[in-house]
């Protein structure tokens, strides 16, 4: 694929390898995708705790960027929950937690060009993954209690299937 958008300057060559890399990745792990734009890039990573992680990937000018969609901006408790991202930040490989306009939630990460190649895509995405997943519940406790708990309430109160908040049972019959 010829990426047409892309300037013809010193960058383009690695920006179509690295969008071409990408692109590998996604195929060898059977991963569909929508290209947006030549090097622009959107999928979705399966996970357990969370069971999407909706990703973007943006070959850029100089490095390739990295945009995963974690959690809404929560409803309660920003401050706790703003400082557990922070404190999980200096833990992390590669990503970093941040805030959008909205206040939603996305792990974020820059990569040179010349080291966007299928094996270190499987790292940064593995670690986008596994932090977002291992993330989810902790942020949904901190952030939605009070509506995971109404929500609790009114389904054991009608009889209502309560599986999907199996994960919080623990500090909601507490």
């Amino acid at each position: 694929m010829v990426d047409s958008d892309f300037r013809d300057d010193a960058w383009s060559a690695e920006r179509t390898a690295a969008a071409e890399a990408i692109r590998t990745w996604l195929a060898e792990n059977e991963i569909e995708f929508d290209e947006e734009r030549p090097g622009v890039l959107s999928f979705a990573l399966p996970g357990e705790k969370k069971l999407q992680t909706p990703v973007r990937v943006d070959a850029g000018p100089h490095a390739l960027g990295v945009h995963a969609f974690v959690c809404r901006n929560p409803d309660e408790n920003h401050a706790v929950v703003h400082r557990w991202l922070l404190e999980k930040n200096m833990r992390l490989y590669a990503v970093a937690f941040a805030l959008d306009e909205h206040g939603d939630i996305y792990l974020d990460a820059r990569l040179p060009l010349s080291m966007t190649t299928p094996a270190e895509l499987d790292t940064l995405l593995g670690t986008v993954l596994s932090t977002a997943d291992e993330s989810f519940n902790t942020l949904l406790e901190l952030g939605f209690a009070t509506s995971i708990r109404k929500e609790w309430e009114w389904r054991t109160s009608r009889g209502e299937s309560t599986a999907n908040l199996e994960a919080f049972r623990g500090w909601l019959e507490g």
